[in-house]
């Protein structure tokens, strides 16, 4: 690192001319690359994915988002299959429809008990094409019918336009703002828009480095958010870390590049290992074959790397280039730790047991609702308690018929298979309200669209599509089922199956990373076992307040979700569990360099976290500002995603790393610093042997000053 940064310094007017010319394409990129983003949901090599690439073959519809007009009649009358019929039949005229409907078989479970309404099932192209309502209303109102058209993927977004809320840019700007106050808080000079500007050049070039990678593979739409949002909070965090040790050493006497050397061999290195640490936990979601979530993997790991490399880059040059000008007026001094900061970490060690068992008593009730997490989507039930589409629902509930017409099973039968046979088949199957066959299809092939009572959007209502494919699986011409159910189970396999395998590599992998950055064995182990912990807990919390609606309602206006949407789960591990991790990175880094200089651990925990504390802490709030940003996004599962990573990062860097930490640290003694010799020279790095701990009296705990670390 030390060479590296001179020769950084060497080359300063370089490598700030090319990252301003990154940062000038980014700002064009930045504008393009939402037209260039897209949502494939399908699942490779399962049956779900591959059943509806043939349904879309067959018919060039999409067998799992259905349309549902409801027609009602007025007060005293039952439809007429006459006037269903032609409604049907307007909508048969939109392009690439398919429609079941009361009109055309005459089947009386359309209707709801009294006979007033009845449901429609609509199947449309997988782009959609032009809305139904307007088609349907023209058509029914004549007729003094009521008409309204719902879906499930209305109601889970109930009233909310996803083209309304602050927007990507206005959203990023409220998460500066926010990251602007706590850096005015910790600088108290005008070092404080460095950090932003370092932000801004790594968000830039970010896009443009997706913009080319859209060029090769699909990047999901998610992506731009956490960019935008993420790459933010990882961009200041990290150059906080490093302006606050470069005024620390300048403080000390340390003078022009010298200073900007130190930080980089202090604080630069604990940036590096917590950017690959955060890019080790996001190459999981490469590695997935469902096109989602590795596209948001990519996308992801690109936010860690370049905010790493701007920082270990443009951060030095732009030090060495300003100097101490860019701090005035200089209100808050860094010669010595935060006296705050102290007290609290020698109450902790006093009382470490008390503080231990605490913190682990708190994590544990936070991870107690991870128990009931259910993986699916959102049921409809996460609409808002009013409008037209809940009301219609409601009533169709009122008149006998189940919610599952919102999801429905779509059975793909091969040319030549007895359709009706599988149609009888899964219609004899528990929780099946009908099946019933569409006309075949060009290609002698026919689907069968199996109606559930009750709607297949998470891992414990799926059963039906299970039971299903069970019944109908070796009768001949079955080709497989496709449905938001289906979907539910593809995930389900192709990711969750194999997640507890993907966790433990990450896990091992990130502890080789810091077995070697701490020269430790039981450091990088506690630090993994604690950030898994963390995560565990802001998955319970996440649970409980979105999933069963402890709090969501009042606060975001939006019911119990009853299931996590299948892809955030996986999205919030990876990108939490790295983000975590940087914060330990940071607080364990600091203590080892402390111990490393006195021998004693009490002295390395004490002004470790006195060091650390202020800027984790800050740091953490900056993430949490940016999250709460991305919070106001209209869509509920990004709601969810900011809500979850915002509150997980504030838990860990407060219940976790200034609780838990040191006072664990601090019991561990002097086997936090051992690493046996034939490890370390697998590991290629010095061996730690374990020697007896210097106790320092508390008075000359105070009086040890650092040397520069080169």
């Amino acid at each position: 690192m030390q060479r590296f940064a001179h020769a950084v310094l060497r080359r300063r007017w370089w490598v700030v001319g090319f990252w301003i010319v990154a940062m000038l394409a980014g700002g064009v990129a930045a504008a393009r690359v939402p037209d260039r983003l897209s949502a494939d949901f399908s699942v490779p090599g399962q049956e779900g994915s591959d059943t509806q690439a043939g349904l879309a073959r067959a018919y060039g519809i999409d067998g799992g988002a259905a349309s549902v007009p409801v027609l009602t009649a007025p007060d005293g009358r039952r439809l007429e299959r006459a006037e269903v019929a032609g409604v049907a039949a307007a909508i048969r005229a939109l392009p690439g429809r398919q429609v079941l409907d009361y009109g055309s078989t005459g089947d009386q479970r359309f209707l709801t008990d009294d006979g007033r309404s009845t449901f429609l099932l609509v199947f449309a192209p997988p782009a959609q094409g032009p809305s139904l309502a307007p088609t349907v209303t023209a058509a029914a109102l004549p007729r003094g019918l009521d008409a309204t058209v719902i879906s499930y993927q209305q109601l889970v977004a109930g009233d909310a336009d996803p083209d309304e809320g602050a927007g990507v840019l206005a959203e990023t700007l409220i998460g500066a703002a926010g990251a602007l106050i706590v850096l005015l808080f910790v600088f108290a000079s005008f070092l404080a828009f460095v950090p932003l500007l370092i932000a801004a050049v790594s968000i830039l070039s970010t896009f443009l480095a997706v913009l080319v990678l859209t060029t090769v593979t699909e990047v999901s739409g998610v992506v731009q958010f956490l960019i935008a949002l993420i790459g933010l909070g990882v961009a200041i965090d990290y150059s906080l870390l490093v302006v606050s040790r470069w005024r620390e050493e300048r403080a000390r006497g340390g003078s022009g590049d010298d200073a900007v050397v130190t930080a980089m061999v202090t604080a630069g290195r604990a940036v590096l290992a917590s950017g690959i640490t955060v890019a080790v936990s996001l190459v999981a979601l490469v590695a997935v074959n469902v096109p989602l979530v590795r596209s948001m993997g990519l996308g992801g790991l690109l936010i860690p790397l370049i905010s790493t490399l701007v920082v270990l880059t443009l951060l030095p040059a732009l030090l060495s280039l300003a100097g101490p000008r860019v701090d005035w007026p200089r209100l808050r001094k860094e010669k010595h730790a935060s006296a705050a900061w102290l007290a609290w970490t020698r109450g902790v060690i006093r009382y470490r047991w008390i503080a231990a068992g605490s913190a682990v008593a708190a994590l544990t009730i936070a991870i107690v609702p991870l128990s009931g997490l259910q993986i699916g989507s959102s049921g409809s039930g996460s609409l808002a308690s009013s409008g037209a589409a809940h009301d219609t629902l409601a009533s169709l509930r009122a008149g006998g018929v189940g919610n599952g017409v919102l999801t429905p099973v779509t059975l793909l039968v091969a040319p030549g298979g007895d359709a009706q046979a599988l149609a009888d088949a899964a219609g004899s199957v528990d929780g099946v309200r009908m099946a019933i066959r569409l006309e075949p299809a060009a290609s002698g092939a026919t689907a069968v669209v199996v109606v559930p009572d009750h709607e297949t959007v998470d891992n414990t209502s799926v059963a039906v599509v299970t039971a299903v494919r069970e019944v109908t699986g070796d009768l001949p011409g079955y080709a497989g089922v496709t449905g938001p159910g289906a979907q539910v189970i593809d995930f389900q396999r192709a990711v969750y199956d194999k997640l507890p395998y993907v966790i433990a590599l990450i896990a091992l992998v990130v502890f080789v990373l810091l077995v070697r950055a701490f020269r430790s064995l039981l450091l990088p182990l506690k630090a993994v076992v604690l950030n898994l912990a963390s995560v565990a807990a802001a998955f319970g919390i996440a649970t409980w307040f979105w999933q069963d609606g402890n709090g969501s309602q009042a606060v975001f206006g939006i019911a119990g979700t009853g299931a996590m949407t299948f892809w955030l789960p996986v999205l919030i591990f990876a990108f939490l569990f790295g983000l975590s991790m940087d914060y330990e990175v940071f607080i364990l880094d600091r203590m080892r360099e402390e111990y490393e200089r006195t021998g004693s651990t009490a002295y390395a925990v004490e002004h470790g976290l006195g060091r650390t504390g202020r800027l984790v802490t800050s740091a953490a709030l900056i993430l949490f500002f940016a999250f709460a940003a991305l919070g106001s996004a209209p869509q509920t599962d990004i709601k969810i995603l900011a809500t979850a990573l915002g509150v997980g990062i504030l838990l860990d860097a407060t219940v976790v790393r200034a609780l838990l930490v040191p006072a664990m640290v601090s019991l561990l003694g002097t086997y936090n610093w051992w690493l046996p010799a034939g490890i370390a020279r697998i590991l290629r790095v010095e061996p730690s042997p374990l020697k007896p701990d210097v106790e320092l009296p508390a008075t000359a705990r105070r009086l040890v000053r650092p040397q520069n670390a080169h």
